[in-house]
């Protein structure tokens, strides 16, 4: 299936932020993290950079981990439209950098929580739309909590990217191999 840009990268941005608190570890410490971070996804529009703003950010991953979990599209909707609703979400086109014409679908200068989650709540729509929630996913390493979306054409992804964890299963099955 494929996906628009703008849907691809707010599930891809949404897994990261999700995986800052993966695995135990703040992945998000102070502001210049979370300024990093809005920088290596292109995050447009206002950003406050205070502590207080950081505690929004951090405040919606365990509500998006939670939306990850969820598969069936009658339970995922209304809390899609939830969160549509609860951020003012308000869609229109842009045209910025090299991103070509894509949707925002809040006003730039609505706090960065609000932003994110009305372009999470417009991605997993998409998702539902498509009947391809089963992109949403999580780790198979045993010892790794962190989320990904699938966006391979066979959906056969089967570990993040947050810690080298396809490699190490990879490594473990060669040595057991070779042991056996």
């Amino acid at each position: 299936m494929l996906f628009a840009h703008d849907t691809r990268a707010a599930l891809v941005w949404a897994a990261a932020l999700v995986n800052t608190a993966a695995n135990g570890e703040e992945g998000l410490p102070d502001v210049a993290a979370l300024t990093a971070v809005l920088d290596e996804h292109e995050w447009t529009g206002r950003r406050d950079g205070t502590d207080a703003e950081l505690v929004a950010v951090r405040s919606v991953r365990p509500a998006w981990r939670e939306l990850w979990a969820e598969t069936d599209a009658d339970t995922l909707a209304p809390r899609v439209n939830d969160l549509l609703e609860s951020s003012r979400a308000r869609p229109r086109l842009t045209r910025h950098g090299d991103w070509g014409w894509h949707l925002h679908v809040s006003d730039d200068d609505a706090p960065l929580s609000d932003r994110m989650n009305a372009e999470l709540a417009v991605a997993l729509a998409d998702l539902i739309r498509a009947d391809e929630l089963g992109r949403l996913r999580f780790c198979e390493s045993p010892d790794c909590d962190a989320v990904f979306v699938d966006l391979s054409r066979n959906r056969s992804k089967r570990y993040c990217d947050t810690g080298n964890c396809g490699n190490r299963a990879n490594v473990a099955a060669y040595r057991a191999r070779k042991r056996g």
